[in-house]
Parts: C-alpha cells; sequence; structure tokens
C-alpha cells in the first residue's frame, strides 16, 4: 500500500497522516443559494492563492517538528449543533471578507462545513483515512481524529495541493494513547490531492484514500485554504 506524505515540505520525512475504504455518498444539504457566486468566487480565488503561495513559500514550514503540533487545550463537544441540516444556512458570498469562525467535520455523511456566526456558509465532501471508523487511538492505525481541535498551520509547499494542519493530539489523545503505552501519531491534515499521483484520478474521487487526514479536491481545498484562518476551532465528529 502506498504512503502519502500530507502537509510537509518535500525533503522532510516524516509520516503525514494515520488514519476505511469506500466513501459514502449522500445529498447535499445547503440551499441551492450556495451555488451562487461560486464560480467567481473561485475565479478570484485562484488569483489570491497564487500571490497568496508566492508570499507564504518563502516563510517554508519552518515550526514544523516530528511530534507535530503543541496539543491544543481540550474543549468540550457539548455545545457541537446536533444537526447541521436543521442550521440556518447562509449563501456563499463572492467576497473573500466572508470567511469561517469555525470548521465541522462529520465522518459518517463524509462531509466538512465552514460555519460563521453558528450559519453553515459552506459545505464539502472529503475523504478520511483507511479506516475511518471510531477515533484515532494511536501511530498507524490510519484512523482520522474525532475531537475538538484548532487550525494550527498551514503549509503551501505539501506533497499535496495546499496542507492545513489539525493539532491533533489534544490532551485526551495523548493521555489515552499513554495509558495503554502507545504513541497517538500526529500530523494530521486538511489537505488536496497528491501533487504526484499514483492512483488513476477516479481513485481519490471516490474512495477514503488517507492514511488518517481529510482530503478534498484541490478547488475545494483552495476555497477552504482562503476562508479560514489559523486558530480557528475544528470539530472532527463521528
Amino acid at each position: 500500500m502506498s504512503v502519502f506524505r500530507c502537509g510537509l515540505p518535500r525533503g522532510l520525512n516524516f509520516r503525514a497522516c494515520e488514519g476505511g475504504h469506500s466513501a459514502v455518498a449522500r445529498e447535499a444539504i445547503i440551499s441551492p443559494r450556495m451555488r451562487v457566486g461560486s464560480f467567481l468566487l473561485r475565479t478570484v480565488s485562484l488569483v489570491l492563492a497564487l500571490l497568496m503561495c508566492s508570499e507564504a513559500s518563502a516563510q517554508g514550514f519552518a515550526s514544523l517538528s516530528p511530534g507535530g503540533a503543541a496539543p491544543a487545550q481540550e474543549r468540550s463537544t457539548a455545545d457541537a449543533p446536533a444537526s447541521l441540516a436543521s442550521m440556518p444556512v447562509a449563501p456563499v458570498a463572492a467576497s473573500m471578507s466572508d470567511v469561517a469562525d469555525k470548521v465541522v467535520v462529520r465522518k459518517g455523511e463524509r462531509r466538512l462545513y465552514l460555519l460563521r456566526q453558528d450559519q453553515v456558509i459552506a459545505e464539502y465532501p472529503v475523504h478520511l483515512g483507511l479506516n475511518p471508523y471510531g477515533p484515532k487511538e494511536r501511530e498507524g492505525d490510519f484512523r482520522t481524529p474525532e475531537g475538538v481541535y484548532t487550525l494550527s498551520r498551514r503549509n503551501p509547499r505539501s506533497e499535496f495541493f495546499l496542507s492545513i494542519q489539525v493539532s491533533y493530539p489534544n490532551f485526551a489523545d495523548l493521555a489515552r494513547a499513554r495509558a495503554f503505552g502507545l504513541r497517538p501519531g500526529g500530523l494530521i491534515m486538511i489537505h488536496g490531492e497528491p501533487n504526484v499521483p499514483r492512483k488513476p484520478a477516479d481513485y481519490y474521487a471516490r474512495n477514503d484514500w488517507t492514511d488518517g487526514c481529510i482530503a478534498l479536491s484541490n478547488t475545494d481545498m483552495l476555497e477552504i485554504w482562503l476562508r479560514t484562518a489559523d486558530g480557528i476551532p475544528i470539530e472532527i465528529h463521528p
């Protein structure tokens, strides 16, 4: 089985994602109004991303360490929305000022939602780790984590099309792994498709294929890159 490294500059030899197989299809819950302005948004996004990546590439990803990001303080998931489908939906605005203040991933739905002031402003299909069911417990289990984290840093020079690091492991993840004498793993990313694909494009579009990261199409990843900021919370639910 091929192993990809996500979220790392070329040349660093760290395992990037840890973490089933076929993706679960689901009818989109977002109002058709959310598609209004999508073409314009993506066109503007492409131009802005080129400028952003040019500036960011000079900074590199110097702060990354083999141990992954420092654990974020654990927060309760009691306030997480029970059903995003029942939440009010704001139409997509063709303005980059309409950025998210929270990210929610529903693993069972294979969906990532961008929220602002508790309103869903965008949603995207995602693909998970090769063993997607249940929370991540240890390095190499190919599971996508479950819990409350933050977007900690981003890498425009990943071996995948853009990557944003998730602050896994948190305190609860560390405590659980240590209780069983395990290494929790790390370097969990939200990222696009591999820059050098090793399988047909249809494979990445239809399957869970990462080592534990959250993968999207390149177009969707670009929008998420431009509509999020480091430090905002990300909740990953079963």
